[in-house]
């Protein structure tokens, strides 16, 4: 207890040293971030605070005396980097949108109380698309990024525009049109640039005509018509051949002959079996077991 006492005066009679050095750190959302708290003299820590300026946020902290680590509000995502008493480095991953803020690193030793500050950007990239409406208009579309995406066109044109969609979460949806109505462009490229990635889409305005996919559509529906013709009819030609020559085949032949002749070869038929019987006794079959 008096040990305890002694440290609580220490801290109180501590002079009190403002370090105005602010760390700036951007991260993508799903990565790793460390908020460094560098220790400026080689004197052992008494104590080492973490927390973010917001009420209810995380609250890390450490006591050198104790050896011992506490935290207050904190997520499984939110760690001390090393041991704090020689690194006392905060350590967040995956990081989400919800961690972006500022944060303080508060260190108190035999030599007065320290403050480092921190601020944590998040980046998420967007999801990006190019389509074409019925218009004959480019759109190219950088969904729920953060920052803003920039979007831009090559060739360039007079003809394009653009709008944004903010959503509750902080990120934005960025759309630029392109019309190609008077262009004779064989193809269209959308360049979409952001922090976290760099990526371009190509869209050949050559196949994207509607009168060509009709022209293509109706082309496809005749010939399929004409050769559903042609194969109705081959089969039906070959249905009404087979059944010709199923109808001779099957048709029995009569001969007439003179009823004596019937007589005479009924009567002179063998009245007992083959000769290959006449020996036969059931007495000769003999069974194996």
């Amino acid at each position: 207890m008096a040990q305890k006492w002694a440290v609580l005066a220490l801290l109180l009679f501590l002079p009190i040293n403002l370090v105005e050095a602010l760390d700036r750190l951007s991260v993508e959302v799903g990565h790793e971030a460390v908020l460094s708290c560098s220790n400026i003299s080689k004197v052992s820590f008494l104590m080492v605070t973490w927390k973010r300026s917001c009420c209810s946020c995380c609250l890390l902290s450490y006591r050198g005396d104790q050896n011992k680590t506490s935290s207050q509000n904190c997520s499984e995502r939110s760690m001390w980097e090393y041991s704090p008493g020689i690194y006392p480095a905060l350590r967040i991953y995956p990081v989400k949108l919800e961690d972006e803020g500022n944060y303080t690193c508060e260190t108190v030793n035999s030599e007065g109380t320290f403050y480092f500050f921190s601020s944590l950007t998040v980046i998420v990239p967007p999801m990006v698309t190019l389509t074409h409406d019925k218009s004959r208009v480019a759109v190219c579309q950088a969904s729920a990024g953060k920052p803003p995406a920039d979007i831009s066109w090559i060739p360039a044109s007079n003809h394009s525009s653009e709008e944004e969609f903010h959503h509750p979460n902080g990120t934005v949806t960025r759309v630029s049109y392109f019309g190609w109505t008077n262009s004779s462009f064989p193809s269209v490229t959308c360049l979409v640039t952001h922090p976290a990635m760099n990526q371009t889409l190509v869209m050949d305005l050559r196949y994207t005509s509607h009168s060509l996919l009709y022209i293509l559509i109706g082309a496809a529906a005749g010939v399929s018509a004409v050769t559903g013709v042609t194969l109705c009819l081959i089969f039906r030609c070959r249905a009404c051949w087979l059944c010709k020559w199923t109808r001779q085949s099957t048709t029995i032949k009569t001969y007439e002959f003179p009823l004596s002749r019937v007589r005479r070869e009924a009567v002179q038929a063998p009245l007992f079996p083959e000769k290959i019987y006449e020996n036969y006794s059931p007495r000769s079959v003999y069974v194996c077991l």
